[in-house]
């Protein structure tokens, strides 16, 4: 059996998650989903970042603030969140100013995930 203090003890809200998924075997799954999709999603944020395409930055710091208000990653869904509504506004000085926290805490994120996970 995994060990949920690795998530609650890194600030996860693991029975918010299991609320909106019903069960640990679903949160478990949609744990490993989001994991996977990180593998390739946080490259093509930094990317339509550096690209200055705002359109599909706000499309993928989206997908990032929907997935981690369901797994209960309370600070990356209000990071997430911040830079999609700076993405919607054009601000690009607020997203310049603040992607390097939004990709550590993803990264960070990643990390307790894959520890949690065994990966």
């Amino acid at each position: 059996m995994k060990d949920q203090s690795i998530l609650t003890n890194n600030g996860i809200d693991v029975n918010h998650g299991i609320e909106l998924l019903g069960d640990m075997e679903m949160y478990n799954e949609t744990l490993q989903d989001f994991l996977d999709e990180s593998s390739t999603r946080i490259p093509n944020i930094i990317k339509y970042y550096n690209d200055n395409d705002l359109v599909n930055y706000e499309i993928l710091v989206h997908a990032q603030k929907s997935d981690s208000k369901y797994l209960g990653f309370t600070k990356l869904a209000e990071m997430s969140y911040n830079h999609e509504m700076a993405a919607k506004n054009n601000d690009s000085e607020y997203i310049k100013n603040n992607i390097n926290n939004l990709i550590n805490e993803a990264n960070r994120i990643v990390s307790v995930v894959k520890s949690y996970l065994g990966v």
